[in-house]
C-alpha cells in the first residue's frame, strides 16, 4: 500500500518542505548560540530568554491553532505561520539589541506555531493504513533534514569566514518562496476540515479520553527534553568537551542526524502496528543516552574525548526520533472527534515545554554551570519516558478493548 495517495503527494512534498524550513528554523538560534554570546555579550540568563520568547509564542500561537484550522482551514494557517517567520528571520541577530531580537523570535514562534499543527493535521489526513504513523514519521523527517542542514551549513560558513548572519536570511527568502508554492497547493483534497466543526474539546469526547492528556504532557517534556539538548549542546561542547568553535555546530547535526535517522528507518523498516512499544523502547534510548552524556560532562571532560560525547550525541538524537510523531499518531487516534483541537493540544504541550525549559536550563547553567544545567536534561527525559510509558500503556488498553 503506497504511503500517501497519488493525488496528494504533491501536496505531501509541500508540506514535506515547510517542515524542513521548520526544522532549520528551530535549531538555527542555538547552533549560532556560541557566537551570539561571543559576538553580543549576552549573558545565558539573556539567551535564555530569547530562546523563551519564541517558545512561548508557539505555545499560545498552537493552542489556538485547532481554532484557526477549523475556522480558516490548513492553507491559510500555514501560510500566515510562514509569513511570521519570514518577517522573524529575515531582521534576527541583524543587531545586537537583546530587545530587538527577543521580539522578532516571538515572530517567529508564532509562525512555528501556526505551521506545526497544521502539518501535523494534514499527514493524518493523508495517511493511506490508518494507524501506521509512516506518513507522520515521514513528515517529521523533514523536520530533522532541516535541523541537520542548518547547523551543518553554518558550521561551513562559520570555517569560512563567511557571516553567520546570513543564513537567517536565506531561510527567510526560502520561506517565502515555499509560500508562494503552497498557495497553489490543493489543500481541499484532505477534506473533511468540516467534519472537525462543532466537534471541539467543549463538545466533550476528546477532552475525556486520557490521552488527550498524556499527549499535551509527553511532548511538553519531551520537547524540553529535545529542543533543550539541541540549543544548548553546542555551547556544552566548546564549554566542557573544548571543542572548537567551527566544530559546535556539527554537534546539532550530530543530534539531529540521530532523529532523521530514526525518524525515516522506523518507517521502512517498521511494519508492525506495536506503535505504542515503539514508543516506550524510544523514549527509554533518549533517557539513557542524554543521562551517559551528562555523566560523561562530569567525569572526564576534555577535547581527547570528543568522539565519545558525539556518539552518545547521535543517539539521544536517535532516541528521539520517533517520540513526537508517534505521540501525535497516538493522539489523533484516540481522540477521532475534534481530532484538530486534540492535536493542537498535545502541541501546545510541546510549546509549554519550549517556553519553560529555556528558563530552567538558563538558570541553572549561570548559578550552578552549565554542567548542572545540561544534567538538568537528563531528569527531562527520564520523566518523558515515564510520561511516554503512561500513554503506551493507554492506548495498549484501548485497542485491547477496541
Amino acid at each position: 500500500m503506497p504511503l500517501v495517495a497519488k493525488p496528494l503527494r504533491g501536496l505531501f512534498l509541500g508540506l514535506f518542505g515547510a517542515f524542513a524550513l521548520f526544522g532549520t528554523s528551530m535549531t538555527l538560534i542555538g547552533a549560532s548560540l556560541p557566537k551570539i554570546l561571543g559576538e553580543f555579550g549576552w549573558t545565558y540568563a539573556s539567551a535564555g530568554a530569547v530562546i523563551a520568547a519564541s517558545a512561548a509564542a508557539y505555545s499560545l500561537s498552537s493552542l489556538g491553532s485547532g481554532k484557526v484550522l477549523n475556522s480558516i482551514g490548513p492553507k491559510a494557517a500555514v501560510l500566515i505561520g510562514l509569513g511570521s517567520c519570514v518577517l522573524g528571520l529575515a531582521f534576527f541577530a541583524s543587531s545586537p539589541s537583546f530587545m530587538a531580537n527577543l521580539c522578532l523570535n516571538l515572530l517567529i514562534g508564532a509562525g512555528q506555531g501556526l505551521i506545526e499543527p497544521a502539518v501535523n493535521w494534514s499527514a493524518l489526513r493523508m495517511d493511506e493504513e490508518e494507524g501506521s504513523g509512516r506518513a507522520m514519521n515521514l513528515m517529521h523527517g523533514a523536520f530533522a533534514i532541516g535541523a541537520v542542514a542548518g547547523p551543518l551549513i553554518l558550521g561551513l560558513m562559520i570555517a569560512g569566514g563567511l557571516p553567520w548572519t546570513l543564513l537567517f536570511r536565506a531561510i527567510a527568502v526560502l520561506f517565502a518562496l515555499l509560500g508562494i508554492a503552497l498557495a497553489a497547493m490543493p489543500f481541499s483534497r484532505l477534506g473533511a476540515v468540516e467534519s472537525a466543526r462543532g466537534k471541539s474539546v467543549a463538545g466533550g469526547r476528546p477532552a475525556r479520553a486520557p490521552a488527550y492528556y498524556l499527549g499535551f504532557l509527553c511532548l511538553l517534556l519531551y520537547v524540553g527534553a529535545e529542543i533543550g539538548i539541541s540549543n544548548w549542546i553546542a555551547e556544552y561542547f566548546v564549554s566542557i568537551f573544548a571543542a572548537d568553535p567551527a566544530f559546535a555546530p556539527l554537534a546539532v547535526s550530530l543530534f539531529w542526524a540521530g532523529l532523521l535517522a530514526g525518524r525515516f528507518s522506523v518507517p521502512a523498516l517498521y511494519r508492525g502496528s506495536r506503535l505504542d512499544a515503539v514508543l516506550l523502547g524510544f523514549s527509554l534510548l533518549l533517557t539513557a543516552a542524554t543521562a551517559a552524556l551528562c555523566a560523561l560532562g562530569f567525569a572526564a571532560p576534555g577535547r581527547n574525548l570528543l568522539w565519545i560525547p558525539s556518539a552518545l550525541t547521535f543517539l539521544a538524537g536517535l532516541g528521539c526520533s520517533i517520540i513526537y510523531p508517534t505521540v501525535i499518531s497516538l493522539v489523533g487516534i484516540s481522540c477521532r472527534e475534534g481530532q484538530a483541537d486534540a492535536i493542537s493540544f498535545a502541541v501546545s504541550g510541546g510549546g509549554v515545554g519550549l517556553f519553560a525549559f529555556p528558563f530552567l536550563m538558563s538558570w541553572i547553567s549561570q548559578n550552578y554551570g552549565i554542567k548542572a544545567g545540561f544534567a538538568s536534561y537528563a531528569l527531562v527525559a527520564a520523566s518523558t519516558a515515564a510520561a511516554c510509558a503512561a500513554l503506551a500503556r493507554t492506548f495498549a488498553r484501548r485497542r485491547r478493548a477496541a
